[in-house]
């Protein structure tokens, strides 16, 4: 009789620790799951990678301004239009890239930036900037653009199509040597162009 006891005693005390051990082993697992659905939720929002597959593509037309007032004379020849005061074509850095860019001044003075034809990647944060960095091919020239003198012309409109970014009356067009679309998110360039006197 004795001998029953103690087993089932041992049997009932061994089937406890079980299930204690299990529910531990089910909560620690819960923890782990719910902590990684966390990290994967904010890495998703953070990174946005579906941006990649997504195309936004934008069409504007060159922009016009009037003469500066005083300029037109009756009789005198029309102001002279918009003028390519620079230009670069584009190279593909993190992401496959093409296009034209082009810096022009209008007949009232402003200046605007052109991106035409622009083909790259969709991608979070992505920024129009005038740098002072030389435009280097390859992985070497991925993250050079924010080493040095840039100015942000703002988020890029579209990653497809032809688009004006205007130019603060305030910069010094001599001080900038290229233009990169920048992923401010991940610090790199998706392309860029070294800048030509036109």
């Amino acid at each position: 009789m004795t001998g029953t006891t103690t087993t089932t005693t041992t049997t009932t005390t061994t089937g406890a620790v079980s299930g204690t051990g299990r529910r531990r082993r089910r909560r620690l697992l819960t923890g782990v799951l719910i902590a990684a659905a966390l990290v994967l939720g904010v890495g998703l929002y953070w990174a946005e990678p579906w941006k990649l597959w997504q195309n936004s593509t934008v069409n504007e037309a060159l922009p016009t301004a009037p003469a500066a007032p005083g300029t037109s004379r009756p009789g005198a020849a029309p102001a002279p239009g918009p003028q390519t005061i620079a230009q670069g074509s584009l190279i593909s850095h993190e992401h496959s890239t093409t296009g034209t860019v082009k810096l022009i001044r209008l007949p009232d003075g402003s200046r605007t930036l052109r991106l035409e034809n622009l083909d790259t990647s969709s991608g979070p944060d992505l920024r129009v900037w005038l740098t002072d960095a030389p435009v280097k091919e390859g992985a070497d020239g991925w993250f050079v653009f924010d080493d040095g003198k840039y100015v942000s012309l703002g988020k890029l409109k579209g990653n497809k199509g032809d688009q004006n970014y205007e130019i603060p009356a305030d910069v010094i067009l001599a001080d900038y040597s290229s233009v990169t679309i920048w992923c401010d998110r991940f610090d790199v360039s998706f392309g860029a162009a070294a800048l030509r006197a036109a």
